[in-house]
């Protein structure tokens, strides 16, 4: 195995806000609390372990434990989840979706980050205690957006008619599902894991909440991750005072406005809050509260409340009240002793926007990780790189850019047309000079005269350049199927294959490579040779 790191910004798959961030850029430093990076957690874990109540430690365990039954645990998890009583330990958390047999490849990147940084952490806090946490997304209504994964350019798609939070779903009808993809797995001792693993999950559970659990529990329980359902009473209660805040201030509104209205100056802004970020929660929906006429309601539905009565339904059904993508962070870092949130770049740019809003109900903004992002290369992908002269980071640019370049490099005409036209652009810059001292009519006419030479300079740069590529054909086609092989849809394949197509391959040795591949606080772009 060899393992190279590149700067995110050389993928060119990161965006502005994301770089900005990794560089500590001023115009961003407002929207963050402490940075990844030793001094930010020694900050971090001051300010969390001041404000964290014991009392809250003690519901989180009891309720870990609940969620727990019936599932065969390591030591080293139960030792994690035991030592979640302790003021000295603290939580390093990532999200995702239940996406069906985990979705994309980054599911596993996310979840291998925070134990790598919860090990990490130990290494330098030798004082304190890190558990790794996987908070599922039970209480998302996005059936669409899970209920697929990708396996060798096939789709591998469970259809339900369900609905409201998929973390309750029934596992009903995903027998069917496991004879197709288990029909393409063959016989091999890594295919009889992943069908044993997918049968266990999804055909001995009775929902997708308990068949996801099933399934992260396994791979990853040797590292003592820890599991979070948020779909749960005893840790929503915990959570009641903020939700009658929502419902009577509408805080969170106001403050993440305000925060946007400065953030959106320089950055893209990811999510827009509702003047109520909170959900009701019923067996077979989740639908938003919105407050109209004086009255409290429930959207699509004809279930109503008045203040009082909405205020009192908080303390009899915590459990019905869902926070959005604006208020889930929130609720996170009220019932874990977390330090540290990671994700992907779009749920980096969300949180980005909640730190006034973590102010003003007065608990402590995370310090916020970009996980590792990872890229496979076989052996054999890597020596077809080396003979076409692609480099890694070559590798990751837009194709036309690639081909182009490839193709002028590996061409026996050479003419340096961008040397051509900054001389074009300078021989102009003198008539500019002398263009200012006459009338606005010769000032045209040059300014004309210089965007006609330059455009017919870059068109024949065109000519020559579609003329190379048909005549190096074979070379074009090459890297073309290399580089669509490698990044499938021109996107980076973490975000479109399924960690089963590795598994397949390499078993066991997967996980591995990739726990020992991945470093945290390096914050770079990963590529692994296999």
């Amino acid at each position: 195995m060899k393992v190279t790191q590149i700067p995110f910004k050389n993928t060119g798959f990161f965006s502005k806000t994301m770089i900005d961030y990794l560089e500590k850029q001023k115009e961003i430093q407002p929207f963050y609390n402490n940075f990844p990076n030793i001094s930010g957690f020694y900050n971090q874990i001051e300010e969390k372990q001041e404000s964290f109540r014991l009392q809250t430690r003690l519901v989180l365990v009891d309720a870990l434990k609940k969620q727990y039954k019936g599932f065969k645990i390591s030591e080293k998890t139960e030792e994690n989840i035991a030592l979640l009583k302790q003021q000295n330990t603290f939580t390093i958390t990532t999200g995702h979706q239940l996406n069906l047999f985990t979705g994309p490849l980054y599911f596993l990147y996310k979840i291998i980050t925070a134990i790598n940084l919860c090990e990490e952490l130990s290494d330098k806090f030798p004082d304190q205690n890190f558990v790794p946490i996987y908070w599922m997304a039970t209480e998302d209504h996005d059936f669409d957006e899970i209920n697929y994964f990708n396996f060798d350019g096939k789709k591998v798609q469970w259809n339900s008619e369900e609905s409201g939070a998929v973390g309750r779903f029934s596992t009903e009808g995903l027998e069917d599902v496991f004879e197709v993809f288990s029909s393409h797995l063959g016989n091999s001792r890594n295919a009889e894991f992943l069908k044993k693993l997918f049968s266990d999950a999804y055909l001995k559970h009775n929902n997708l909440a308990a068949a996801t659990r099933y399934i992260a529990n396994t791979l990853f329980t040797d590292y003592g991750l820890v599991i979070v359902d948020g779909d749960d009473k005893s840790l929503k209660q915990l959570f009641t005072p903020i939700v009658k805040d929502e419902l009577e201030n509408g805080t969170s509104f106001k403050e993440v406005s305000k925060t946007i209205e400065r953030l959106e100056k320089n950055y893209k802004i990811q999510v827009n809050p509702r003047e109520i970020n909170l959900f009701y929660l019923g067996n077979n929906f989740r639908e938003r509260i919105v407050f109209e006429d004086g009255v409290y309601k429930i959207n699509n539905t004809e279930i109503t409340f008045t203040k009082e009565e909405i205020l009192k339904e908080v303390d009899k059904n915590p459990k019905a009240f869902s926070p959005n993508v604006i208020m889930r962070p929130l609720y996170q870092e009220v019932i874990l002793p977390n330090i540290c949130y990671l994700g992907g770049g779009g749920e980096m740019a969300y949180w980005l926007e909640l730190k006034d809003y973590f102010n003003k109900v007065e608990i402590p903004f995370p310090i916020l990780l970009l996980r590792n992002s990872v890229q496979i290369i076989s052996e054999k992908q890597a020596k077809k790189l080396k003979r076409l002269d692609i480099s890694l980071e070559e590798l990751f640019l837009d194709q036309f850019k690639l081909l182009s370049k490839k193709v002028v490099e590996n061409s026996d005409i050479k003419i340096d047309f961008d040397e051509k036209i900054q001389f074009l652009e300078k021989q102009f810059s003198e008539l500019q000079k002398v263009a200012i001292k006459t009338d606005i009519s010769f000032k045209n006419a040059v300014n004309a005269q210089e965007r006609k030479q330059i455009k017919g300079l870059q068109n024949l740069q065109k000519r020559l350049l579609k003329a190379e590529k048909k005549r190096q054909k074979d070379l074009v086609d090459r890297i073309t199927f290399l580089q669509n092989e490698i990044l499938p849809n021109q996107s980076l394949e973490e975000r479109q294959r399924n960690f089963s197509e590795y598994y397949l391959e390499y078993g066991s040795l997967f996980v591995k490579s990739l726990k020992i591949a991945q470093k945290p606080l390096s914050l770079e772009f990963i590529v692994i040779t296999l």
